[in-house]
């Protein structure tokens, strides 16, 4: 295979980027998942709370025992008359209902909404990218996620990435699979066929070009 080495500045990867989006918009289909079309097909997932999160507890008629509070480290959080509350790793109706199990015992028939304002998510469920980004991080997993929307929030690629070398690690049934993807197309191409589906918890792969 032979190398790859391109001139664009780190100032035009904005642009591009912008034109891809662009791009997507009008494409009246919805991008393929990469691997088997089942994997593109599936149903987002609900949301889960994970250590960072930041959640609002409203309790109907008893304002002094809302809160806004955040997940801490350990997956728990504190309010009012409720101290050290799993919370991480439930949906806001599952942690609403505890809450409402958790306050029967000092209120009568307590109705509790959870809204979560902060996302971060659980750590197994985050998006995480590697390598020859520029701005390599882990992202909080939303629901439609695409390669393209990976690409704009970590700024797209370095000036020696093989983008069309890069992979995307997915668990699938408990396995791991290793699909390849076409960063080089999408990003600096402007190619949306080569957008594909993002789900929790997968790892993009970005590796250095060979000179």
């Amino acid at each position: 295979m032979s190398t790859i080495r391109t001139s664009w500045s780190s100032r035009a990867i904005p642009a591009v980027l912008v034109a891809a989006a662009t791009m997507l918009a009008a494409c009246a289909s919805a991008p393929a998942g990469p691997g088997p079309k089942g994997d593109a097909a599936a149903a987002s997932p609900p949301y889960i709370i994970g250590p960072g999160d930041t959640v609002q507890v409203f309790v109907w008629r008893n304002p002094e025992l809302s809160a806004t509070v955040p997940v801490r480290p350990d997956g728990r959080i504190t309010t009012p008359l409720v101290e050290d509350l799993q919370a991480s790793g439930k949906t806001p109706t599952q942690l609403a209902r505890d809450m409402e199990q958790a306050l029967s015992r000092y209120i009568k028939n307590p109705i509790v909404t959870v809204i979560v304002t902060g996302f971060v998510g659980r750590y197994s469920e985050q998006v995480r990218v590697v390598g020859e980004a520029a701005q390599p991080r882990a992202l909080p997993y939303k629901e439609g996620m695409t390669l393209l929307d990976v690409m704009i929030a970590v700024g797209g690629l370095t000036e020696y990435a093989a983008g069309n070398r890069a992979k995307l690690v997915r668990m699938v049934g408990g396995k791991q699979q290793v699909y390849t993807v076409r960063l080089e197309d999408l990003v600096r191409k402007g190619d949306v066929s080569a957008n594909v589906r993002i789900l929790p918890g997968d790892v993009l792969i970005i590796p250095e070009a060979f000179f």
